[in-house]
């Protein structure tokens, strides 16, 4: 089912979800809704018994609920996974930004680029010479496809992003607005009395169904490849530095940031503002918590957090120790003063006998 305006009736989303209906099919719902907002016509979600108390405490058009969770005051569709279908029911009422068909008339297509005929290309978008793109692609108004990059099938270009050139996109990844691929890597020499440009002569490779946030940025690589693997996830402001390569599935929160030639395995996990040296190893299946800075290899798979990374246990108490510095200062300095007095009663004493 699409988007539409007259919305769904809880039986046509129960049978859409694979789930039941406890309350009346036939009401209908229009928009998602957060649990706990007022919205007779909306649909939310709650995976507790916690929750959906909370979703029932307003009117609420109906309420996606485990399977083994009752119905309170709201008709509910009971699934296996409410979450998942939740996530259904909102690609369900996204809004694509519009684009028309085809190639605008005030796109600039070099004769050189090859685009499928079902592609669209927007306004003012510029095609650069050796392009390649992909069915059912869409690149907005306003972004730049540089040279000899190739454009995989249902990629989504939104409006002022930028590829370089010599960037590869896997199938049905989503290239943000004003995000930009294929840069020059931060790459210089000292000579004695100036910093030297050392040329980028790489390229970037970005999987399939990969998604690259607004203002991020993935580098070209010095020589050979940037690598980003399949079905990862970079949030927005994120910074991937040249021949850095990470693995599939693996995911960037805000303000990541790899530094050159680090490596990220699969099913990792970067929270927000998290730091990796150059050259550096993050292996498969790793954690890091929010502003980790990562300064030598990690490869065994678990939590870690601080600065420099330590396992997550060793570093909650590294952290509750620091938090207890002032207190530890203050018991030193009583004990300093105190062992002071005591050791000048001792010398009085040894002087008075």
């Amino acid at each position: 089912m699409e988007r539409r305006e007259s919305g769904w009736t809880l039986g046509e989303l129960a049978e859409l979800f694979q789930g039941q209906v406890d309350g009346d099919p036939n009401a209908r719902v229009f928009r998602p809704s957060p649990a706990g907002d007022p919205d007779e016509t909306g649909l939310t979600f709650a995976e507790s018994e916690k929750y959906r108390e909370r979703a029932d405490s307003v009117p609420v058009g109906g309420i996606i609920v485990g399977s083994g969770i009752a119905r309170g005051t709201a008709s509910v569709i009971q699934v296996a996974s409410p979450r998942r279908a939740f996530a259904q029911f909102l690609g369900m009422c996204a809004r694509p930004l519009p684009i028309a068909h085809g190639i605008h008339a005030t796109a600039v297509v070099s004769d050189d680029a090859w685009i499928d005929p079902s592609a669209q290309i927007g306004a003012y978008a510029v095609v650069e010479a050796g392009v390649r793109i992909g069915a059912n692609t869409r690149i907005y108004p306003h972004a730049f496809v540089g040279e000899d990059c190739l454009i995989g099938e249902s990629v989504a270009v939104y409006p002022g992003a930028v590829l370089y050139r010599d960037v590869t996109v896997g199938d049905r990844s989503i290239i943000h607005a004003n995000a930009v691929v294929g840069a020059d890597g931060f790459g210089f020499v000292w000579d004695g009395k100036r910093q030297q440009k050392v040329p980028q002569a790489g390229r970037v490779e970005i999987g399939s169904d990969v998604e690259i946030g607004a203002i991020s940025a993935v580098d070209r690589a010095t020589a050979g490849a940037t690598r980003v693997g399949n079905d990862v996830k970079i949030d927005n402001l994120c910074q991937v530095a040249h021949n850095v390569s990470i693995g599939d599935h693996t995911v960037l929160a805000a303000f990541v940031g790899l530094a050159g030639s680090s490596t990220v395995g699969k099913n990792v996990t970067l929270a927000g503002q998290t730091a990796l040296a150059d050259h550096v190893h993050v292996g498969d299946g790793i954690t890091l918590g929010g502003r980790t800075g990562v300064t030598g290899d990690l490869t065994t798979p678990g939590a870690y957090l601080g600065y420099p990374a330590l396992p997550y246990r060793e570093a909650a108490r590294v952290l509750v120790a620091t938090n207890r510095l002032p207190e530890i200062l203050r018991r030193m300095r009583d004990l300093e003063k105190r062992l002071a007095a005591y050791e000048a009663s001792a010398t009085e004493s040894k002087e008075t006998e």
